[in-house]
């Protein structure tokens, strides 16, 4: 059992020697939260967290041994608790808008939070719990648990891809955008004739930046779809 478990899990335990803490794990990760916030997970490191405290580094091993459970902590801290479904009435579908809406909200405004995501490691009640709240909807579809978990894994697909490119700063951003449409439409104004769809799409603005982030529409045709499943599935 690895002490990020036992810290996620399991009440929080004085240290074993030396003097009584004057702080507690929440009140570390709680920092290291801030910090990732104001400049990204870069500038996170056990030295900088401590002197938040005006401790030294070898200090904070008191309540987190490593940076790696350090941000295992953090994950699950900024993630926060599920959303709260339950009151949202007509069934699975809003439920599922809901939580999707939330979901895109916490990667938004949290960026760094989505580039931690993803990967196999502990988690926590807050990153359970999310799960959990979105399974709960799925559950009234009547679907069969092996389907649920891969409509589910689309949803949350579609919510980071979404999110992703919404991260990526304004400018950096249009200049992506302007460097690849450029270099693509240079190549295909010499062969038109091998991509008229692509020139179509160049030409009646796909590439453009749009009203949304892309998330609405998404999210209605992932719906609609899981909804045509369903009711075949009935």
């Amino acid at each position: 059992m690895t002490r990020a478990f036992e810290l996620l899990w399991r009440d929080e335990e004085p240290a074993r020697r030396g003097r009584r803490p004057s702080l507690s794990v929440r009140e570390v990760v709680a920092a290291a939260v801030a910090i990732a916030d104001a400049g990204g997970l870069d500038a996170v490191s056990l030295q900088r967290v401590a002197a938040e405290f005006g401790f030294t580094t070898t200090s904070l091993y008191r309540y987190v041994p490593d940076k790696a459970t350090l941000l295992t902590l953090m994950l699950d801290e900024a993630i926060g608790p599920p959303p709260d479904l339950g009151d949202i009435e007509g069934g699975w579908r809003p439920r599922l808008e809901a939580w999707a809406r939330e979901l895109h909200r916490l990667f938004v405004r949290r960026p760094w939070v989505l580039a931690s995501t993803g990967d196999e490691g502990v988690m926590g009640p807050n990153q359970l719990g999310w799960m959990d709240s979105a399974l709960r909807a799925f559950a009234e579809t009547g679907l069969a648990h092996r389907d649920v978990h891969q409509l589910f894994l689309l949803l949350l697909g579609h919510v980071r891809g979404v999110a992703g490119q919404a991260a990526l700063p304004d400018a950096t951003a249009e200049l992506w955008r302007g460097e690849w449409l450029g270099s693509v439409t240079s190549i295909v104004d010499r062969r038109r004739d091998d991509y008229p769809a692509l020139i179509d799409a160049i030409d009646g603005g796909a590439f453009e930046p749009g009203d949304g982030d892309g998330l609405e529409l998404g999210l209605r045709c992932v719906l609609d779809g899981i909804e045509v499943f369903v009711a075949r599935a009935r």
